[in-house]
């Protein structure tokens, strides 16, 4: 695990300093240390991996930690567990990410760090893979620059120039239609995953949990989510 966490085997991210830092503390102080709750899991379903390309298969890249804590949180409210109700979570941050949660497992997400589902703050979602292999194969950017348009310099970033939706709010209520539109898209996009994902567990849904620091916002983001 940590040799992954070191090399980034599914993508580089502050969270993978987590693994590595409670070793270092556990082998300092002589106790063991644990993952209870990996801040990503792989429990899809074996038809949710195929991806329409044998080479490439779809991978379980989900703010699992988050999203499994605010399910097992509603679970908790409404008497019922986890692992008898299914549920549909959107963790909305810099990273946007969607899960089906089928009686205690996350069985279908989209990648959210490598370019599929909606786009984010910081991501590019998924994009129109034509467009995508022609600018890969332009001559004007590296492999790290394309990179860091699907990841960092995507979305709200790549449209507007922020990652603050608070400072896209307050852009809006001043009268920025292109903030506007842009955040709108994003919402459409996000609404959009969360129907795919009550498809996937056949309409029965016990509830539709928003949770990251967009989950707060009072602007019609938040009521195209609803």
């Amino acid at each position: 695990m940590i040799e992954d966490l070191k090399v980034g085997v599914l993508g580089e991210h502050a969270s993978n300093l987590g693994g590595i830092i409670a070793k270092q503390i556990g082998e300092e102080v002589n106790v063991p240390s644990y993952i209870v709750d990996p801040v990503v899991v792989d429990e899809l379903e074996d038809v949710a991996r195929i991806s329409g390309m044998p080479e490439i298969s779809r991978a379980s890249v989900v703010h699992a930690l988050n999203q499994k804590a605010i399910a097992r949180r509603y679970a908790r409210e409404i008497n019922k567990k986890y692992e008898d109700i299914n549920l549909i979570v959107a963790h909305m941050g810099g990273g946007v990410s969607v899960g089906a949660h089928k009686n205690g497992k996350i069985v279908d997400v989209a990648n959210a760090l490598d370019g599929e589902g909606p786009f984010s703050p910081e991501r590019s979602g998924g994009l129109p893979v034509g467009a995508l292999v022609k600018m890969c194969f332009s001559g004007k950017y590296t492999q790290d620059e394309i990179k860091k348009k699907i990841k960092g310099n995507g979305g709200l970033v790549a449209y507007l120039n922020t990652n603050d939706a608070r400072e896209v709010e307050e852009r809006i209520e001043a009268g920025d239609e292109k903030a506007k539109l842009v955040y709108e898209a994003m919402a459409y996009q996000i609404s959009k995953e969360i129907g795919a994902s009550a498809a996937v567990l056949k309409g029965d849904v016990k509830a539709i949990l928003l949770t990251g620091g967009i989950a707060y916002s009072k602007n019609v983001y938040r009521n195209d989510c609803r």
